[in-house]
């Protein structure tokens, strides 16, 4: 049997039924619900043949093309799906929903699955999930200058029960120039969206949601707009930390790798930091001077984020500084100056 369901639907069932995106390999690439199998009606070439012979000759060409490449591969089509799932039921979707969908919910219907088929396809899902990140929520953003540890306290946040978005996780970036190394490759930015979505589905939205302070655009990927705003209105926890413990931490985090990529990656400030205070933190690099090449690159970081600060669109900054805490004590405390200095969930500003 073969149905069709809208998105927030389709989306609810695939927590316990397996969804098949049956597009080209490269369009699944660029972009696909999270978990999903790719089972390709055309692969890539196969597609770019049809879509030529639409544009030169129509659409009843198109589709007896279409019908002669995908005929003798329908036990493929089977075998690839046995080998996927042994469940009896699919979700499974295309482009728009419309006839590559509709030409294999048939075969895998008739091989004896339960389809179910997205509504406006995988375009329906992106436009569905762009707009529930407006969604109204209570956000928390844990800021401060570069080297204060932000990331481990959100881990240690998260242990502690508390609802987490490790931005810079899902991005596999730091947000720096410096922020690709020891990084997977980084997502498109259409998966990278996906990918915060399935997140971002199962908060509860009456409870606050803590995120580290990012600009818009982390490495190559950007921020949904609704994300972006959420963070400029949100409440903003300023960690405040000794500088030794910025500088300890820094070399801690990156004088293990190769130093050709760390003065690469010094010399794309040479813009900001200036010529003279570029070649003193590489020769100070060349030389195993750590400290001394942190002090002089958080010069330019410290100021970038104080500008970042003041362009904030509300002042609900709260300045707290945790020297001297460990990463635990300092989650803790974090916790209860969120209840009893700023108000827990019930007074955070909805967004």
């Amino acid at each position: 049997m073969v149905s069709f369901t809208d998105p927030a639907t389709f989306l609810k069932q695939s927590a316990n039924i397996p969804v098949v995106d049956v597009r080209a390999p490269v369009e699944y690439l660029q972009g696909h619900i999270p978990g999903a199998v790719n089972i390709p009606l055309f692969d890539d070439r196969e597609r770019a043949l049809v879509g030529t012979a639409y544009q030169q000759s129509g659409h009843e060409s198109a589709i007896l093309l279409g019908l002669d490449i995908a005929i003798p591969k329908t036990s493929l089509y089977i075998d690839l799906l046995r080998q996927s799932t042994n469940t009896g039921k699919i979700l499974l979707h295309c482009w728009r929903g419309g006839m590559r969908s509709a030409s294999m919910a048939r075969v895998f219907d008739q091989a004896g699955w339960e389809v179910n088929v997205l509504s406006g396809g995988y375009k329906s899902y992106r436009q569905f999930i762009r707009h529930q990140f407006s969604k109204e929520a209570r956000i928390v953003v844990l800021g401060g200058f570069t080297g204060i540890g932000k990331t481990k306290i959100l881990e240690s946040l998260a242990k502690q029960g508390e609802q987490v978005i490790d931005l810079e996780k899902q991005a596999c970036h730091k947000g720096s120039v410096f922020g690709s190394f020891g990084q997977p490759p980084q997502p498109t930015n259409e998966q990278f969206e996906n990918d915060l979505y399935s997140i971002w589905s199962v908060l509860d939205f009456t409870q606050p949601i803590w995120l580290e302070d990012e600009s818009r655009m982390i490495g190559k990927v950007t921020l949904p707009d609704p994300v972006y705003n959420h963070m400029l209105n949100g409440v903003l926890i300023r960690l405040e930390v000794d500088l030794s413990f910025r500088v300890d931490c820094l070399i801690r985090e990156y004088a293990h790798f190769d130093k050709v990529m760390l003065a690469d990656a010094i010399t794309k400030l040479k813009q900001r930091l200036g010529g003279a205070r570029t070649s003193m933190a590489i020769k100070a690099l060349e030389n195993d001077r750590f400290a001394e090449v942190v002090e002089i690159i958080l010069e330019y970081y410290d100021q970038a984020y104080q500008f970042s600060i003041a362009r904030r669109k509300n002042k609900l900054i709260y300045p707290v500084n945790i020297s001297g805490m460990e990463t635990e004590t300092a989650a803790s405390y974090l916790l209860g100056y969120l209840k009893n200095q700023i108000g827990y969930a019930s007074d955070l500003p909805r967004l």
